[in-house]
């Protein structure tokens, strides 16, 4: 399973300079071994999943529905309104896995069907396989992506919807690192409410922005939940 390219060019993160980027392409934050995702979570589970480095560390953590996953900083910052939405997104957790854990789950993916939930028109989800249950199947859908402000962009961000079946193996063994990020993203709204000037090239500078590029993915995996 081919990594992607440690040289790949980091995403500008103005506004103008993505016109030309893919609709659906995956942009992450990640090094030679791993890739960083986000979610959300109240302060009892992210506590205890910082402290002893298990995300289902707290009894709170539910292993019996679906959890979101979004590789994009931005598109988790619109989400949880800079973790301000509310107390069950309050604290946002940047979760490390390894690639082959990655690519791994994109493998068992199938896209949703729902109305304007990121697959784009003339485009429609293949069939499950037969084999397949319900509650084992990844969902992929594609977003429209958001600038650090929240500002809707016209191409695509990934989230990926890891089911019950998968979920224990995924958070207690396919995550390798936890880190609180809730003040990054907290310092990030409050710079962009003081100082509206701001350039997004000087929030990336700044560490307020992490630095994204495209996640290379093998092609039948592409094909399969529809990038271009």
């Amino acid at each position: 399973m081919a990594a992607p390219d440690p040289n790949q060019k980091e995403m500008a993160t103005d506004v103008g300079a993505k016109a030309d980027l893919k609709q659906r392409q995956i942009r992450a934050h990640y090094d030679e071994e791993t890739i960083t995702v986000y979610q959300a979570y109240n302060s009892e589970i992210a506590s205890a999943a910082v402290d002893q480095q298990k995300l289902c560390a707290s009894p709170k953590f539910r292993l019996t529905r679906m959890t979101w996953i979004k590789p994009s900083w931005c598109w988790m910052m619109y989400r949880a309104g800079y973790s301000y939405k509310d107390k069950n997104q309050e604290r946002i957790l940047a979760l490390k896995m390894k690639h082959e854990h990655f690519i791994g789950l994109l493998e068992k993916a199938t896209l949703t069907t729902e109305p304007g939930k990121g697959i784009a028109p003339g485009h429609t989800a293949g069939p499950s396989e037969p084999d397949r249950k319900k509650s084992s199947v990844v969902k992929v859908q594609w977003d429209p992506e958001r600038t650090p402000r929240l500002e809707k962009l016209d191409y695509r961000s990934i989230q990926i919807g890891i089911p019950s079946s998968l979920a224990a193996t995924w958070a207690d063994k396919w995550i390798i690192g936890i880190e609180d990020v809730t003040e990054k993203g907290r310092a990030l709204e409050r710079e962009l409410r003081e100082n509206p000037g701001v350039t997004d090239e000087e929030l990336l500078r700044r560490g307020l922005v992490p630095p994204e590029r495209e996640f290379l993915v093998p092609l039948e995996v592409q094909k399969a939940i529809r990038m271009d």
